[in-house]
């Protein structure tokens, strides 16, 4: 089995890329002019034990994005977690006019004493897949350039007490400025989206008709996500910007409406209408429909 690389700091970092220690320890801004070296990437999975926000170019070579069209070609953002992998099956040596693209990385020490550190897990798109990079225009690009600047002229003069706190606000609302195209490009994709939502149902349906609920449980998000060839979290943005629901909450709704028409118009018992759906204990289906309808089954089913 292939040996993982792990980079756990910026120094480890700024090491194999033949780049002079960082000048701060827990954050830093590269680009592809800095790279001295790029052969340690060559082919290898790469595990970063480090925050990353990455535009296009910024790697060991060209990032494959798989064959999907995008809308915006001024510049693409990766976004990417600690303890996520990735895979450069292109590094090459960094050629002196290749100066295109940037990365901000940053330790999670960095944020651990701060705001940030609780708030980050709602920037989701860090979970995002490769194909579901956000795209960004000129002028959003100078407004997130601006910001990277403004990080990089913190950590490269004598810190003093304002400096941690001033890094992590421009940090922080660079984030806040992709959350907000984010939104955009959810807007700007609304036809490509309510395709991805009619999928989405016929997912679900497909799902019940092919006769293994039973053993199989009830879907999840995961399952329907990797039916659309989404990651979780993009599914459920995607669905809540269109609709105001997440993903979770769309399958829950399918099933309900499964159980209420089941409950209606077949004389199975309760427990069988449940094990249809997908749930392992009768039980399970009566505190599942309860919870969203005030009623069991049974009070459901005498009332209707």
């Amino acid at each position: 089995m292939e040996e993982a690389l792990t980079i756990s700091t910026i120094s480890q970092a700024h090491r194999l890329l033949g780049m002079s220690s960082p000048q701060h320890p827990l954050v830093s801004v590269t680009r592809p002019r800095d790279f001295r070296q790029v052969a340690a990437f060559q082919q290898r999975k790469v595990v970063v034990q480090l925050w990353q926000v990455e535009l296009k170019g910024a790697g060991c070579g060209p990032l494959q994005y798989g064959r999907s069209t995008y809308d915006y070609q001024e510049g693409t953002l990766l976004f990417t977690a600690p303890g996520q992998v990735k895979r450069y099956d292109n590094a090459h040596e960094v050629e002196e006019e290749d100066t295109d693209g940037w990365a901000l990385s940053f330790d999670p020490d960095l944020i651990r004493k701060s705001p940030l550190a609780d708030k980050i897990s709602q920037y989701s798109f860090f979970s995002y897949a490769v194909n579901e990079a956000l795209h960004v225009s000129a002028q959003e690009l100078a407004t997130l350039e601006e910001l990277l600047a403004k990080i990089e002229q913190e950590y490269s003069r004598p810190p003093d007490r304002h400096s941690q706190s001033l890094i992590i606000s421009n940090i922080e609302l660079l984030l806040d400025y992709c959350l907000r195209y984010y939104d955009r490009q959810f807007i700007a994709r609304s036809n490509q989206n309510g395709d991805v939502m009619s999928k989405f149902e016929q997912v679900l349906q497909t799902y019940y008709d092919s006769g293994q609920v039973a053993e199989r449980g009830v879907p999840t998000v995961t399952y329907s996500a990797q039916e659309l060839s989404l990651s979780t979290s993009y599914l459920s943005d995607l669905l809540k910007k269109e609709t105001g629901k997440t993903a979770q909450e769309h399958i829950h709704h399918f099933v309900l409406e499964k159980a209420k028409t089941s409950l209606l118009n077949s004389t199975d018992s309760i427990s069988q209408v449940g094990y249809a759906l997908g749930f392992d204990y009768p039980q399970r289906f009566s505190n599942f429909f309860k919870a969203k309808t005030g009623m069991s089954p049974k009070e459901y089913r005498n009332v209707n």
